[in-house]
């Protein structure tokens, strides 16, 4: 058998975006495979939901992404960046009797979230336009020598001005309405606000998400659920809420939507609250989990699904939606308890979709990066209907892992107040008489949870496939575990976690063939944040590599986008209320303690955790004579470990091992010492490093 290696990547197919027919007998996905270093092959497929042979049902050009049948099923829509010059995805349109695909938009913001109207006259889509390319009608179609100018200056008015991997530039959220035969588009709104997620009730009636009137939306949860009458051309507010921009859903009995409860931010778990015309329910009073998946919620008919992390697993659930209630002002909690759908241990769920009795959904486990499966809501027999990477994995060594579940308590003390879930991944050929350097992982959010699969399953079997037992677990603070769980780290990021993590370290260390004196740390984002606080905080780890983190807080509440609001609500303060406490629970404030060799790994276009911190801690190490290294990738943002350019994506996990391999017992030098491409497969051009 075939060891897994990071290059690896570039042979495995990624199942996306399930959705069933509307009599339920067919499921439309996306299939997605990397095309090169640089891009990526994303093609609709259509398969049996009893199972059959899967047919790819669009042309291999472009990306495709976002299938969605027409309520009589003859027609699937869907956006590609097919035929553009540029990667703004178009809607295109395709006969399911057979027949080319035919473009119905050129619209200058490109397509965005988009929902058939229920007699299949209308499609709602977003798209993000500024009040020029309206004034100029280039949000209905583009003229043929358009080309968009990148502002220069750049004049910034706006408190949150740039995420993800772009600038706003002046740009809103708008929705629009399309004629899917006539290929006529109608501006629905124009306001100074974003607008998200169309939702139709019936042929009439069209819900979506907007900021709420407030003299900062981007510095507010505020958020208004909308209602449009087609007939009218009139929308109303129908309830004010509040919500990190809210996901919708609706049926004929009401309106179903995200909420979060403003006074605790990001420090809360996400719920479902429920507009029925007269009163407002809170749909998941029974469940004490957070949403998460695509779509966050599902209302059909009379019945919520939704899809929650749960103790190391995904979860998809449903609850009766209850009779009309009278009007009243405070929502009022559901006495039906959540019914559990599927739930499979350690498994995650990237996507689902519920229609005529039957769920489709998309599921990875240890030993498969992710299929596509259905199975009827009345109990029967689950169908695997993909097998997207069966060929490559009939000759690889993929490890199962181990799950381990060890008490913790107060930061320091190993008590059983609490019990934290993990899981350790063994080399091949693993023999229990020999020993095996130790590597931990540490996941982002903080609100996030691991399983021993999703899209960490490729690093984790390419790390045991180097020789190392892989540890990682769900510390305090994850979702899947309840409320209290998620809050225990509030304005304590560092010390709790620690102790969590190191509690883990210790159970497993007491393991014969692990190594306690090889052991290396990493992990992105929030999990670049511990990585560095760790090395700050003790001399544990020979090794350490911190990604895309947070480092200084202050410099990220200035830098980053919306997220400077995990400043605000997990520690409950701000840089010019309390710059001392801020930097005493910052990365930077103990670089200067660090002696531990730290590779450090960053995005030039990531503005969710901006790089000017990690130049901050990255000059503290080299001023204090600490082994390490700053590795940039150009055009990549925060999602490079998960969406990131196919070689970028290998690069990075091949700099991780054999930065680690340096520093444990074997003949390989650090890489400090070495030409920076040496033992890498990319072109060395497509990275920066900056070498000690």
């Amino acid at each position: 058998m075939e060891r897994i290696a990071a290059a690896d990547f570039h042979e495995l197919t990624q199942v996306a975006s399930p959705r069933l027919s509307p009599d339920g007998q067919q499921v439309a996905y996306v299939r997605q495979r990397p095309d090169g270093d640089e891009e990526y092959e994303a093609t609709v497929h259509i398969v049996d939901a009893n199972g059959g042979e899967s047919k790819r049902f669009t042309l291999a050009e472009g990306v495709d992404a976002t299938p969605r049948w027409s309520p009589s099923g003859d027609r699937l829509a869907f956006t590609s960046t097919r035929g553009a010059d540029d990667d703004r995805p178009q809607l295109w349109i395709l006969p399911t009797d057979g027949g080319e695909a035919r473009q119905a938009t050129d619209v200058v913001g490109g397509v965005g979230s988009l929902a058939w109207s229920p007699d299949g006259e209308q499609i709602a889509f977003t798209q993000q336009v500024t009040d020029e390319d309206r004034e100029e009608d280039r949000d209905l179609e583009l003229p043929e020598e358009y080309e968009p100018e990148t502002p220069d200056p750049r004049v910034v008015d706006r408190t949150v001005y740039r995420t993800a991997e772009q600038y706003t530039d002046g740009k809103r959220s708008q929705l629009y309405l399309l004629d899917p035969d006539g290929d006529e588009i109608e501006r629905v709104t124009t306001a100074d606000r974003d607008h998200v997620s169309p939702a139709w009730a019936d042929s009439q009636t069209l819900y979506y998400g907007c900021d709420g009137d407030v003299p900062d939306p981007d510095d507010s949860l505020s958020a208004e659920i909308r209602r449009y009458d087609r007939s009218s051309g009139e929308s109303e507010v129908v309830h004010e809420t509040s919500a990190f921009q809210p996901q919708l859903t609706a049926s004929e009995a009401g309106v179903a939507f995200s909420y979060t409860d403003p006074e605790e931010g990001t420090m809360a778990q996400t719920e479902v609250h429920l507009f029925d015309g007269e009163g407002v329910h809170v749909m998941t009073a029974g469940l004490d989990r957070s949403l998460g998946l695509d779509p966050a919620i599902l209302l059909a008919d009379e019945t919520l699904y939704l899809g929650t992390p749960d103790e190391g697993a995904t979860a998809l659930w449903q609850i009766d939606v209850p009779e009309a209630s009278a009007a009243g002002d405070e929502p009022r909690p559901v006495e039906t308890e959540p019914e559990q759908l599927v739930r499979d241990e350690w498994s995650a769920i990237s996507g689902y979709h519920v229609r005529e009795n039957r769920i489709a959904f998309v599921q990875s486990s240890w030993d498969h990066p992710g299929d596509l499966f259905a199975a009827d809501l009345d109990g029967g027999e689950r169908r695997q209907l993909t097998e997207a990477n069966a060929e490559y994995l009939t000759d690889r060594a993929v490890q199962e892992p181990e799950e381990i579940r060890y008490p913790v308590g107060d930061a320091g003390e190993r008590a059983s107040e609490h019990e934290c879930q993990g899981w350790l991944l063994t080399p091949p050929e693993f023999d229990p008489d020999e020993e095996y350097p130790l590597v931990v992982e540490v996941h982002g959010g903080p609100h996030a949870m691991w399983t021993t699969s999703g899209t960490m399953w490729h690093e984790f079997q390419t790390l045991a496939a180097n020789g190392y037992v892989v540890f990682w677990s769900n510390p305090r603070g994850s979702t899947g575990y309840g409320e209290e769980y998620m809050q225990a780290i509030e304005r304590d990021w560092g010390a709790v976690t620690t102790s969590d993590v190191l509690a883990g370290v210790e159970e497993v260390t007491d393991r014969s063939y692990v190594d306690e004196d090889q052991q290396f740390v990493t992990g992105g984002s929030f999990g670049g944040y511990m990585t560095s606080w760790l090395v700050g905080n003790t001399d544990r780890f020979t090794a350490a590599v911190s990604q895309r983190g947070v480092y200084d807080l202050t410099g990220f509440y200035g830098s980053t986008d919306w997220a400077y609001k995990l400043v605000e609500d997990e520690f409950d303060t701000t840089p010019w209320e309390a710059p001392e406490f801020l930097t005493e629970h910052s990365p930077t404030g103990h670089a200067h303690k660090v002696a531990t060799p730290t590779l450090l790994i960053h995005s030039d276009d990531d503005y969710r955790t901006p790089v000017c911190t990690a130049e901050l801690f990255h000059r503290i190490l080299r001023k204090h004579g600490v082994d390490t290294r700053l590795v940039r990738y150009p055009d990549e943002g925060h999602e490079l470990s998960r969406s990131g350019q196919p070689g970028h994506i290998v690069d990075r996990i091949e700099r991780i091992a054999r930065w680690f391999d340096g520093y444990a017992d074997t003949d390989t030098p650090p890489a400090v010492e070495r030409d920076p491409q040496a033992g890498l497969t990319a072109d060395e051009s497509e990275t920066e490093e900056t070498e000690q």
